[in-house]
């Protein structure tokens, strides 16, 4: 998922044996579904259970039982199961854009850990080359293409058709629904305009993303221009996912960190705003949820967006960051305090069970029994231990706030 800094993805020349592999389900996956069928069953007797998810209930602000947990990142390198996987199917996209192998990645820390969110396995530069921005994947540097940084280069700019640039993401989502059952939530995501067009302007991933600034400052009218561009065609992306079983869409700003609070506020925020205002006049009852990387500086102007969720990375307090949302909320004439996920700092996992609850619990206890949903600050890193993983999700499973 991504969703990350780094993203990895390359579709080019998959051959027939991997094509065949549309038409069956890899070696593994009968035993899986099975597996994942009688889970998802046991779920479904949990106390509680009502029609919704209890994650799409708690990112609405309702009442619920208990905190539901998910982690950015829970489906791929950490897992064993995942990179013995990588085996046979060598590229991102392989794996991303066969939806036989991309249910299996998603389900698989479902199934390892119970998460209560089973994230579609994509990324967030999967719908670019359906605007016609193509690319190609060095494995040690990411993605690569040829940047747009003129007017002339963004005439190859065009609106999207979800069903025709991404329809494996539509039959994935749908046998993802049919999978989980119905106490398991299934989430979406997009990237942000900024942040895609980080790379588009880059022609690479960047650490200090000095070609998009300049443009931001020496040419903004071009810069918006291909802002606006990708706006309009990932909102009806993230309307597609929607439309095919997504029950939550997280949006990605991961870069717009970078951005200083001015800049955010004119090459960020708007652009957002755009993608929120199409989901929300077409599926009111659709939770959103906004992330981005260090955005300590930036969370009342996250909030201000109108989002249901806003996502804090680990610098930030938990109870600050309510307040802080609560507060923003308020003076931008927003109902009710506002949702938040997060926000254990990933490196926690690499620490002993007994930091691991502890941390766990001073989250959970900051947050509060409503409007929470558990998550890492950042997205799982490749190396954590895959029991320090489960022992986080069962941690908060077993968590009860006291009444």
């Amino acid at each position: 998922m991504k969703f990350s800094g780094a993203v990895l993805l390359c579709l080019v020349g998959i051959s027939n044996a991997f094509n065949l592999a549309t038409n069956k389900r890899i070696s593994s996956s009968s035993a899986t579904f099975s597996t994942v069928q009688t889970e998802a069953s046991a779920n479904a007797s949990e106390k509680g259970s009502t029609k919704d998810p209890l994650l799409i209930r708690a990112a609405r602000g309702e009442k619920v039982d208990r905190t539901p947990v998910w982690m950015m990142r829970q489906a791929g390198r950490h897992i064993k199961e995942y990179r013995d996987l990588c085996k046979k199917y060598p590229t991102f996209r392989q794996r991303s854009e066969i939806p036989e192998v991309a249910v299996e990645v998603s389900l698989q820390p479902w199934r390892n850990y119970q998460t209560d969110g089973c994230i579609l396995f994509s990324d967030i530069l999967t719908p670019l080359p359906g605007v016609g921005l193509e690319f190609t994947i060095d494995e040690k540097v990411g993605p690569v293409m040829d940047p747009i940084r003129s007017y002339d280069d963004l005439k190859k700019m065009h609106k999207i058709d979800p069903y025709d640039a991404a329809p494996f993401v539509a039959e994935t989502l749908k046998i993802l629904r049919e999978e989980v059952g119905p106490e398991t939530a299934v989430l979406g995501f997009v990237g942000c305009p900024y942040t895609l067009a980080t790379y588009i302007v880059e022609g690479k991933t960047s650490k200090e993303y000095l070609e998009i600034k300049k443009m931001a400052f020496n040419e903004p009218d071009l810069l918006h221009s291909i802002l606006k561009n990708l706006a309009e065609s990932i909102g009806d992306y993230a309307l597609y996912q929607i439309e095919n079983g997504a029950q939550l869409i997280q949006i990605f700003d991961s870069w717009a960190g970078h951005l200083s609070p001015r800049d955010y506020d004119e090459f960020a925020a708007p652009y957002q705003k755009n993608i929120l205002k199409k989901i929300k006049d077409a599926h009111p009852e659709i939770p959103t949820v906004t992330y981005i990387k260090h955005s300590g500086a930036l969370i009342e102007r996250m909030a201000a967006t109108g989002v249901d969720v806003v996502s804090l990375d680990w610098t930030v307090d938990m109870a600050e960051g309510r307040e802080r949302i609560r507060k923003s909320r308020e003076a931008n004439g927003l109902a009710g305090a506002g949702g938040v996920q997060g926000n254990l700092d990933p490196g926690i996992l690499y620490a002993n069970h007994d930091i691991i609850k502890e941390r766990t619990e001073e989250i959970l206890k900051k947050a509060g029994p409503t409007g929470h949903v558990m998550n890492l600050g950042h997205g799982i890193e490749a190396t954590t231990p895959e029991e320090n993983a489960k022992f986080f999700i069962e941690t908060v499973r077993n968590f009860r706030h006291e009444s």
